[in-house]
């Protein structure tokens, strides 16, 4: 290869490897519309209402990119994925974001060539059973058979954890966890394990929630968040510190309301680091504020104690409060 060919040939592989670092930003701003993966229906995280409108934890995180992308929470499309399908979606590119209570484990984040930004809601998988039953430990369901959902971690560390127990256990697999729950209503299973809080979307789904309960024990770590394609580190970046503003912003005591006011201010002052590095507006801070407002308020709103989900913050409230909830300081 002579020198002339030798440049060219050096030109092109910048090129080529160019491409997927603004790629996601770029086709983002185009298509001017966030096409955002979440499930196809857990209450409290991504599910529609009986208008049609996405809500939930994920969707709101959804939200917030296309606040700080585009400056509009709006401009989201959703695509409701099954467990199976989410990782590829995302590979194939039919998808700029994975929101959908995914765990990032070291498997998937080596070996299927996606990048987890960080977590979002930290997890852990439990049992829920029907209260007649009058269990208060997983290790009383020795010979029971169990729902659980396919195309996730959940079934492996159940069957691992009654395995050192020595206790013996079936599972009953569903793709879709709509099927697993009519499968525990009818009682075709004796207990439904999962993430726990989808247990609480679970259980709030049932048409007598109070007669079911879910186990206060957690066999596993579940560190749930955003996903995205390890090709395009400012994508990955911008997705890492949309999550760690809402945190951090929960902290500094800035909320939507904040924004109309001296809030304001503070917000862009936060966020400028974020302006000339990732390519976004001077304001993009006080925009997804001002359309999600902090990590609390968007916890409160779709999870929390005075939702059908019912859920304490628990490890989830920030560092300062006696979670674990922590996030890198800004700016």
């Amino acid at each position: 290869m002579h020198r002339g060919q030798l440049a060219a040939a050096l030109l092109a592989f910048l090129a080529s490897s160019s491409v997927g670092f603004a790629g996601t930003l770029d086709d983002v701003r185009a298509r001017d519309k966030l096409i955002c993966g979440v499930s196809e229906g857990l209450g409290g995280f991504s599910k529609q209402d009986g208008a049609g409108v996405w809500q939930g934890f994920d969707v709101d995180f959804c939200r917030a990119v296309a606040a700080a992308v585009l400056g509009d929470a709006g401009k989201v499309e959703y695509l409701p994925l099954s467990a199976e399908a989410r990782f590829a979606a995302l590979s194939d590119g039919k998808i700029d974001l994975l929101s959908r209570n995914s765990t990032w484990t070291m498997s998937r984040d080596l070996d299927l060539g996606l990048d987890f930004p960080g977590t979002s809601y930290f997890d852990g998988q439990g049992f829920m059973i029907p209260a007649i039953f009058g269990a208060i430990s997983p290790l009383e369901l020795d010979g029971a058979s169990i729902c659980v959902v396919s195309g996730t971690t959940t079934e492996a560390n159940a069957a691992a954890y009654f395995e050192k127990a020595g206790l013996k256990v079936s599972f009953l697999s569903f793709e879709e966890r709509d099927a697993a729950r009519a499968a525990y209503a009818e009682a075709r299973c004796d207990a439904y394990t999962a993430d726990r809080s989808a247990l609480a979307a679970e259980r709030a789904a049932l048409p007598t929630p109070d007669e079911h309960v879910i186990l206060k024990d957690v066999i596993s770590k579940e560190p749930l968040g955003p996903v995205v394609r390890d090709s395009d580190p400012q994508w990955t970046s911008l997705i890492r510190w949309t999550l760690y503003a809402l945190i951090d912003a929960e902290e500094q005591e800035l909320d939507a309301a904040s924004m109309a006011g001296a809030g304001a201010d503070t917000a862009k002052a936060m966020g400028a680091p974020a302006v000339k590095a990732l390519g976004l507006a001077d304001d993009w801070l006080v925009k997804v504020l001002a359309g999600v407002g902090n990590y609390g308020e968007v916890f409160e709103r779709n999870l929390g104690e005075e939702t059908p989900m019912q859920l304490s913050r628990g490890v989830n409230a920030l560092w300062t409060q006696g979670g674990i909830l922590y996030a890198p300081p800004m700016p």
